[in-house]
């Protein structure tokens, strides 16, 4: 009697995760940092971002924060990763004072991002991220990402510097000419990140974009694999509304 085939295994739980592409005018340009060449990502081309810290649910945010009213839980420590997050890979703090202006470029030192924030006199400005995109990390990875993209301004009086550790480098860069980049081969792209960089490239100034996505419903993208002759289409759907529905990866070619 043959043996019942083995059950597929469940798929990895997507972790939470936020990013910010941080945008700035004169002209239209957005940061993006370079991950070191090694671990998630390595040396890919990116915004600032990463996973969601059990310290950003903390309810000790909640004086420090403005704009938080009306927000789940959820929603409110997905913000405030990718305001910490943008602060520990680029050294840029959005925080405001309560008149609306930009702090001062904060000062190195060992204090936890709260503490920082705290020190600076200002505070969190959650309302003035704008949701741009949501994508979940195929079934079949290993590990999986449920990450939320917002846009926001940089502030004035800072200047982006990058952390040594997590990325290695920075660049401001126009939507438009990182796009060329990608469609010569710049490997380093990924397809979420080209994907958002194509809606952006919509829009010619910060105001513009942020209007844009304001407005623009929610959607979330889960890319689907599927074979193809000669390698690998990731999907996803028309609804999704970046213009393009798959980005085709080739099986490497064999060895001689």
């Amino acid at each position: 009697m043959s043996e019942p085939a083995a059950s597929a295994p469940a798929p990895a739980v997507p972790r939470p995760a936020a990013t910010i592409l941080v945008l700035r005018d004169d002209p239209f340009e957005v940061l993006m940092v370079r991950r070191h060449g090694n671990g998630q990502f390595a040396s890919a081309l990116v915004f600032p971002g990463g996973l969601v810290d059990p310290a950003d649910h903390d309810p000790a945010w909640l004086p420090l924060l403005d704009g938080a009213d009306g927000l789940e839980e959820g929603e409110r420590a997905l913000r405030i990763a990718a305001f910490r997050e943008t602060f520990e890979e680029s050294a840029l703090l959005l925080a405001r004072r309560a008149d609306g202006t930009p702090v001062a470029c904060p000062a190195a030192g060992d204090l936890s991002f709260r503490e920082t924030v705290a020190a600076s006199g200002g505070l969190l400005p959650l309302g003035d991220l704008a949701h741009f995109g949501h994508w979940i990390t195929p079934d079949m990875a290993p590990k999986r990402f449920d990450t939320h993209f917002f846009l926001a301004e940089a502030p004035a009086g800072q200047e982006a510097i990058c952390d040594g550790g997590e990325t290695v480098a920075l660049e401001w860069v126009a939507p438009r000419d990182i796009l060329a980049r990608a469609a010569d081969g710049d490997l380093s792209i990924l397809f979420p990140t080209r994907m958002n960089l194509k809606r952006l490239a919509e829009s010619g100034s910060v105001a513009e974009a942020i209007a844009a996505a304001r407005v623009r419903p929610r959607f979330t993208v889960h890319p689907k694999p599927e074979k193809r002759e000669g390698g690998i289409a990731v999907v996803i759907p028309i609804e999704a509304g970046y213009g393009e529905t798959e980005n085709f990866h080739p099986h490497p070619p064999r060895a001689a």
